[in-house]
């Protein structure tokens, strides 16, 4: 059937399965919030923001960047500038995917409701800031750092301070490894005029930049633990995401991008995942 085509297609194109990037700092944040596990109906709420969330920016950024992509040789093949899927195709499920998040929002609390536009205009924000900024890097960061804070309001229903501090180290997680990401279209950012740090700056600073964000990032996780009294377990996270990282970054360097990929999507889904789990045991094991 066209229509189911069209869906497996517009799910290839956003991996939706890349949800694992910011869906267990949610769930960190939640469970920070709740000092343990949520009730059942908070958790598949929060799923369904996350998911929803970024299906709708994935989507509508590859809706904006259409005509981009399809001057890019690295992303030509991607499905609208292939010709796979068509912009309404794609602009509908960007409305179809925005509505079940604001949907979504509203069975959580009256703050998650009236926040939803917000979270939504910071998501498609970031779509235009390589356009007019080389800080994209950043908006991606808070794109995703939202998420513990939303986290934190669905469960709490107001906004606690400390919770940013998670939001910061996501932030900067974030930018961090988009940083080494857009390594791969020095050439043709400068050549379209759009921007970036490595298009400014150059590849070797980017890399150096990268390394930096990413330490400050333990040292906001360090600073986190202490402000929730976590335990030894969650240190032990900690550590485990700082020799992740490392790692990450001892694949790729300004010379050899070939195994960009893998420390792009596999070792970052990763660190979220292990983060939240150490985390989670800290928090359960009380």
């Amino acid at each position: 059937m066209p229509l189911l085509r069209q869906t497996r297609i517009t799910l290839e194109m956003i991996k939706w399965e890349h949800s694992i990037f910011a869906l267990p700092f949610a769930l960190t944040g939640a469970m920070l919030a709740s000092r343990g596990i949520p009730s059942l109906h908070v958790l598949l709420w929060v799923v369904v923001c996350m998911v929803t969330a970024r299906s709708a920016a994935m989507a509508f950024n590859r809706l904006v960047d259409a005509k981009i992509d399809a001057q890019n040789a690295r992303t030509a093949m991607r499905a609208i500038p292939a010709g796979q899927l068509s912009r309404r195709y794609a602009a509908g499920f960007v409305l179809a995917t925005s509505a079940l998040f604001v949907f979504a929002a509203s069975r959580l609390n009256r703050w998650t409701l009236l926040l939803a536009p917000v979270a939504l205009a910071i998501v498609f924000f970031y779509s235009y800031t390589k356009r007019f900024t080389r800080w994209s890097h950043l908006f991606l960061g808070l794109a995703l750092g939202v998420a513990p804070a939303a986290a934190w309001i669905a469960v709490r229903g107001s906004l606690d301070a400390r919770i940013l501090v998670l939001t910061a180290a996501v932030l900067l997680w974030t930018a961090g490894f988009d940083l080494l990401y857009a390594c791969q279209d020095v050439d043709f950012d400068r050549s379209a005029g759009l921007h970036s740090v490595p298009q400014r700056h150059g590849v070797a600073a980017a890399f150096w930049l990268a390394r930096t964000l990413h330490g400050v990032m333990i040292l906001l996780l360090l600073w986190l633990a202490q402000l929730f009294a976590l335990g030894h377990v969650a240190l032990a996270g900690v550590a485990a995401v700082a020799a992740l990282l490392l790692f990450e970054h001892l694949l790729v360097s300004p010379s050899d991008l070939r195994r960009l990929n893998a420390a792009f999507f596999t070792m970052n889904g990763i660190i979220a995942v292990v983060f939240f789990v150490f985390v989670a045991a800290d928090l359960l094991w009380k």
